[in-house]
């Protein structure tokens, strides 16, 4: 018997989903999964190819590297197109400013160097200090992972940078969405004891398809009572909060953090 044996917990995620509830089940956990994304594969995705042949079209002076996972799969999608070895090249000509630990393992994993790594591991740290570098004048490539970026992106735009967004993951609502529905369903009915997200696109598209299916408002009362509502990091967390619901996070955006979150907060002893 787990910690966890007895607890039903809902998983969102597509993306690395495996490890995720293995982990769960590991303490005994009820894993109902329902992706409410799926994602658009890298090698055939079109504006993948034109935004990484708009960063090798002239020099850039800065790269912004939000994910470790993001920036390896552009980079994997770019070898696939016989551009890997230009886009290296060109990216290690630029000041590379990074997300964390994840994007900077990600960098130096391929021989760069960055010039900054935000310690909180947020965008806004990210984005305030290349801001405060000077953009004026410089071409950016910004490496997105799922979702644009404006708050944080715009205000460069505004001090005179020209931005190439390159967004390695792109989502889309999952082409059968029964499992959402019963999701929600199970939700609704008191059946789960927690929800877990890991990606602000799961967050915020289980929200729109609630509203779809005619149950939004029922869903967002019920993540505003009794049940816990766990996300990896604030970034996943931001759609949630937008709509008042309360999120438990991990100290650290991980995982495992966020599987010890739960049997801390749900376990059994």
């Amino acid at each position: 018997m787990g910690e966890l044996s007895g607890i039903a917990i809902g998983v969102t995620a597509e993306r690395r989903a495996g490890d995720f509830i293995a982990a769960l089940e590991r303490y005994g956990a009820d894993v109902r999964h329902a992706p409410t994304i799926t994602i658009v594969p890298l090698a055939s995705d079109p504006s993948l190819r034109a935004g990484t042949e708009a960063v090798l079209a002239a020099p850039v002076g800065f790269t912004v590297v939000t994910t470790g996972a993001g920036f390896r799969g552009w980079l994997d999608a770019a070898e696939g197109w016989g551009l890997r070895d230009g886009l290296v090249t060109a990216l290690g000509r630029s000041r590379i400013y990074a997300r964390g630990p994840k994007a900077v393992g990600a960098v130096r994993g391929v021989g760069l160097r960055e010039s900054f790594s935000a310690a909180s591991e947020s965008n806004a740290e990210l984005f305030g200090a290349l801001a405060a570098a000077g953009v004026g004048g410089e071409r950016v490539a910004v490496q997105l992972h799922g979702t644009p970026l404006p708050e944080h992106t715009d205000p460069l735009v505004q001090a005179g940078a020209a931005l190439v967004e390159v967004q390695p993951y792109r989502w889309h609502s999952p082409p059968d969405v029964t499992p959402v529905h019963d999701l929600i369903d199970a939700t609704l009915a008191g059946e789960l004891d927690a929800l877990a997200f890991t990606s602000a696109p799961a967050a915020a598209n289980l929200l729109t398809l609630a509203r779809s299916y005619g149950r939004y408002e029922e869903l967002l009362a019920a993540l505003r009572g009794r049940l816990v509502v766990a996300c990896v990091g604030p970034v996943t967390a931001a759609p949630l909060e937008a709509a008042g619901v309360e999120t438990l996070q991990p100290d650290r955006q991980r995982l495992g953090a966020l599987v010890k979150l739960l049997v801390t907060k749900l376990g059994k002893v």
